[in-house]
């Protein structure tokens, strides 16, 4: 590897999303063909500069047959498959890809029926992620993904004195975020109260603390820093990327309280040299309420067992927040097809070129956001993907 080659830096150059929401007949291929084509015209660049594919969740040989269709015959691919942190870690890989110049040019696309293929039969609402191997251990107590979660909220709400409120107000804020986002699925405010009197889905998590369900796709080229100057768009640089894997099973968790973000997190931030105070804005994977919650704590955000507080006074709200969190309405009100990681990316991407319109985040001295973290989870709280952005 040359030296030049070595300091090679990787922008986002472009990023869409698919039409999203109620898609009844819509297929996960379209999504993800017009995600991608949305993406490529954003950054302007012709198809024939994509040298690198990454997708998961769809075909019997992902990214292969996708690629096919989407009419690519990449050189570099990636499949690497974590739930929902599955397109951080894929744009982390990406990026050592084209720092090391194996690629160019690399497509990220994803697509999903999630909310049609219940709807018509196709598949159930409760997601399954089978019996074997170490899982088989824990299949026979028939606790699902939400009742995991809902496991780890209750030991946070013990330990440290975490408020039902608290998290209640994780879903007020990201309805209110999603008001000016006009893709947002769901825009009606809603209050504490409506959200501590829905239906439980499972303790202590009512209906409006967990994700709602929505078809859609987003996609996102990230390309080698000699391709920008032939963008349409200003570049988003990949400051600092960082992953992590912690478990599977509930029983080799270490502690409930603690999401790997703790790790992810804090080897983006060295890889950045940036800290957690100069960050403008966060996107953070939101399936839960405590999710949201957990996730500001092991970024450093805020201390272990203060997220309750952290979260209180409208601090996560694009206007007049602290810190501005899911600033399109996340997982919990915007859209969430599934494994929602990429949507995160299109959003901080939108945000930092100031494309944002109504709920454009400004920093603190009135210019345009600077600097911006994207953290993905995936499973239940087993795996990670962060990285930090910047203009």
């Amino acid at each position: 590897m040359s030296a030049a080659t070595a300091r090679r830096r990787t922008a986002i150059a472009g990023v869409s999303l698919s039409d999203c929401g109620r898609l009844d007949e819509a297929t996960p291929y379209a999504l993800h063909a017009q995600a991608a084509r949305r993406a490529l015209a954003d950054s302007g660049l012709d198809r024939s500069v994509i040298d690198g594919f990454a997708s998961a969740g769809l075909g019997t040989l992902a990214p292969a047959e996708v690629a096919e269709y989407l009419g690519l015959r990449p050189t570099w691919v990636d499949s690497t498959s974590v739930g929902g942190s599955t397109w951080e870690v894929m744009a982390a890989h990406a990026a050592d890809a084209i720092a090391a110049g194996h690629a160019r040019a690399v497509l990220l696309a994803y697509g999903s029926t999630a909310r049609a293929d219940v709807r018509a039969g196709r598949r159930t609402g409760t997601l399954s992620f089978g019996t074997r191997g170490p899982l088989q251990f824990e299949a026979p107590y028939g606790h699902t993904l939400v009742a995991k979660y809902a496991m780890a909220a209750r030991r946070h709400m013990h330990r440290y004195g975490t408020t039902l409120e608290q998290l209640a107000e994780v879903a007020v804020q990201a309805r209110a975020n999603a008001a000016a986002n006009p893709e947002a699925m769901f825009r009606t405010p809603v209050t504490v109260d409506e959200v501590l009197s829905g239906p439980m889905i499972a303790d202590p998590f009512t209906k409006l603390h967990c994700c709602l369900r929505s078809d859609g796709g987003a996609a996102v080229l990230l390309v080698a820093e000699e391709l920008v100057r032939d963008c349409r768009t200003a570049p988003v640089w990949v400051l600092g990327t960082g992953e992590h894997v912690s478990h599977t099973t509930m029983s080799e968790w270490p502690d409930f309280t603690v999401s790997p973000a703790a790790v992810s997190g804090r080897l983006a931030f060295e890889r950045a040299g940036v800290r957690p105070q100069e960050i403008d804005f966060a996107e953070i994977y939101d399936a839960f309420t405590y999710m949201t919650l957990v996730t500001l704590e092991d970024l450093g955000f805020c201390g272990k067992g203060e997220g309750g507080a952290f979260v209180e006074q409208g601090r996560l709200l694009v206007r007049g927040g602290r810190l501005p969190v899911n600033t399109d309405g996340g997982g919990l009100s915007a859209q969430h097809p599934g494994m929602r990681g990429l949507f995160l990316l299109v959003e901080a991407v939108r945000q930092l070129r100031g494309e944002a319109g109504e709920r454009q985040v400004l920093a603190t001295d009135g210019e345009l956001p600077r600097l911006a973290v994207a953290s993905g989870t995936g499973g239940w709280f087993c795996s990670s993907g962060t990285l930090v952005l910047g203009r």
